[in-house]
């Protein structure tokens, strides 16, 4: 499975003594198989922190943990899944809070987030939760929580597509911001969700070789 990972630099070698505290699956390095969800990750994190949105790209072998005997957990939308992020975000609670190599599941974006909250309070009950986490644009994540899970990833070395792609996709947002009066939350919306930037995303159909100006052109008749 190819995954990515969003920052403002690119991963080289992967350092969980950087990885954050108190993150819905716990300490870890966090990938998605959804790419435009990582680009999104890597420009917040760029606007935070200055520097380039980049997204770096890995083969997650996924037969690995299972032969090399490491505990997985896969979650979906689920009560077990809210109580397990509740317990990984909770202070009180010491860190690790969990045993498992691997985590996959859903995000607790801020709308989700929101909701727990709300079902932290008392405001609303597990199932009403579940049943709001339901609907939505599926989101995805895999939290790689200890040294020995990190083998089952291998950076993919294609360095000029990766950092075409993020050239590219900085000149269109841009030119939807000009041309089109757009807000960037809206332009970064509009183009993640066309049919094009999953073609561009993916090295082997070579629309990275093009120019910018291009796949613009190729944009504005898809839209």
């Amino acid at each position: 499975m190819q995954v990515f990972h969003g920052s403002n630099v690119r991963v080289e070698t992967i350092d969980l003594a950087k990885s954050g505290d108190f993150k819905d699956f716990g300490k870890g390095f966090y990938v998605t198989k959804i790419r435009k969800h990582a680009h999104q990750r890597a420009m917040q994190i760029a606007r935070e922190n200055g520097g380039k949105a980049v997204v770096t790209e890995f083969k997650y072998y996924e037969l690995y943990p299972e032969r090399a005997g490491l505990s997985v957990k896969q979650f979906d939308i689920s009560r077990e899944w809210v109580e397990f992020i509740i317990m990984n975000r909770d202070r009180e609670i010491a860190q690790p809070a969990h045993n498992f190599d691997i985590v996959e599941g859903p995000i607790a974006n801020d709308r989700i987030t929101r909701q727990i909250q709300k079902y932290i309070q008392g405001t609303i009950s597990i199932d009403t939760l579940i049943e709001k986490l339901t609907f939505g644009e599926p989101t995805h994540q895999i939290c790689f929580c200890t040294i020995d899970s990190l083998y089952a990833l291998e950076i993919i070395e294609n360095k000029d597509f990766l950092f075409t792609v993020e050239d590219m996709t900085d000149s269109i947002i841009n030119s939807f911001i000009e041309d089109y009066e757009m807000q960037e939350s809206t332009a970064i919306k509009t183009f993640f969700a066309t049919k094009l930037y999953e073609q561009l995303s993916n090295a082997e159909t070579l629309l990275w070789q093009k120019s910018w100006q291009e796949i613009y052109e190729m944009l504005k008749k898809e839209l």
